[in-house]
């Protein structure tokens, strides 16, 4: 096969490969009639590719570029896709292909960087997180993730009841409020109240190893936030005696058996939407401290100086804003054209590239979440 599936982004050959690369987006589709389309969408972009490709490039590189995307092209088994959409990055070298959970737009374009801007935005929307299921008579593990939301299979022989974890110390309700006489008569030997104290000692036990089993197994190694979904009496019991600091405040109140799978997730996604959007403002309020300390800026020369130079930490960058102009590879020095022309490019993109290249984050919003106009804000390293 000569195109390669990637779970991660972004990978160093974002920054490193020799242009001309095409970068490639589509929607998929989930349903028929509306999937087969698919197909024949892509088969059109690749027109556009061949199209521009050959005013720019070699007819051995054509032919190097062009061959893995027609490989997927032809590669019914590809389509058979359960996703909102596919990327594409391809040059001469090899040719990589993201399968994304979030739609993006149609488009095909071919030019001296790749396009990674929607590819950005569609995996820092995607939040890795693991969903606890809790009830008093068992537990079961999700977890939502490039691949998907699906439940985890955990090892057989892995104690998962409360009957299981507690053994011998398990306080059967009906047990403990009715024994036997000797003479085969019934007696009762225990109160509601004691039956009570019993049943709350064996959920606090019993909650304890869940959490622990959790933690240990799972929240430790992944490191990846964790939503309990359980009823709401079992919330507070639950989080009192919990250790694990990647459990979320905000949880599901339902018990989980009552809920199917995408209505799990969607209530899971509603959490994660909410969380996110508040790290987004407290991105704005910092940028803010950041500019008044002089570290940070949204002028387009001082960050790209400071990019050049390795300063760049972080930078949020405008969804959809374009700022043409041409910037120089050795010094750094930028300028601004007020139309597309011959070698004229995409500042913010540029800009893009060099901070990944020096280990800074990228991080895309809406134009009304940006804390400046300009289409850039930029965090800078300490000195």
């Amino acid at each position: 096969m000569l195109y390669k599936v990637m779970q991660r982004f972004p990978q160093d050959v974002t920054c490193h490969e020799e242009g001309p690369l095409v970068s490639l987006y589509l929607p998929i589709h989930k349903s028929y009639p509306d999937k087969k389309s698919d197909p024949v969408v892509f088969r059109n972009l690749l027109r556009d590719v061949e199209n521009s490709l050959r005013q720019e490039a070699s007819t051995d590189w054509f032919k190097s570029m062009m061959k893995p995307l027609y490989e997927l092209r032809d590669d019914t088994d590809f389509w058979n896709l359960d996703y909102e959409g596919i990327a594409v990055l391809a040059s001469k070298n090899r040719c990589i292909v993201y399968h994304l959970h979030h739609p993006v737009m149609e488009s095909a374009v071919v030019g001296r960087r790749y396009q990674i801007r929607p590819l950005l935005k569609a995996f820092q929307s995607i939040e890795n997180y693991q969903l606890l299921g809790l009830s008093r008579e068992s537990f079961s593990l999700y977890q939502s993730s490039l691949r998907g939301f699906e439940e985890i299979a955990i090892s057989q022989g892995t104690p998962r009841t409360m009957e299981d974890v507690l053994g011998d110390q398990f306080s059967d309700p009906f047990s403990s409020h009715r024994s036997y006489s000797s003479s085969g008569g019934n007696t009762f030997n225990r109160g509601h109240g004691d039956v009570k104290q019993e049943m709350d000692k064996d959920t606090e036990k019993y909650f304890r190893y869940v959490d622990s089993f959790v933690w240990e197994n799972y929240s430790k190694p992944s490191k990846m936030p964790l939503i309990l979904v359980s009823l709401a009496e079992f919330h507070s019991e639950f989080r009192n005696i919990s250790k694990n600091p990647y459990l979320l405040e905000p949880g599901i109140h339902k018990s989980i058996d009552s809920l199917t799978m995408d209505e799990i997730q969607k209530r899971a996604g509603k959490i994660i939407q909410t969380l996110n959007k508040e790290k987004t403002e407290k991105l704005a309020n910092s940028y803010a401290d950041a500019e008044g300390k002089f570290l940070g800026s949204s002028e387009f020369v001082q960050v790209t100086k400071a990019a050049f130079e390795g300063r760049v930490e972080r930078i949020l960058i405008e969804e959809n804003k374009v700022v043409l102009g041409r910037i120089d590879d050795k010094t750094g020095g930028i300028e601004f054209d007020d139309k597309d022309g011959s070698g004229s490019e995409d500042v913010i993109d540029y800009l893009v590239s060099i901070v990944l290249s020096s280990g800074g984050k990228v991080i895309v919003l809406p134009k009304d979440e940006m804390p400046r106009s300009s289409g850039i804000a930029a965090f800078f390293r300490y000195d």
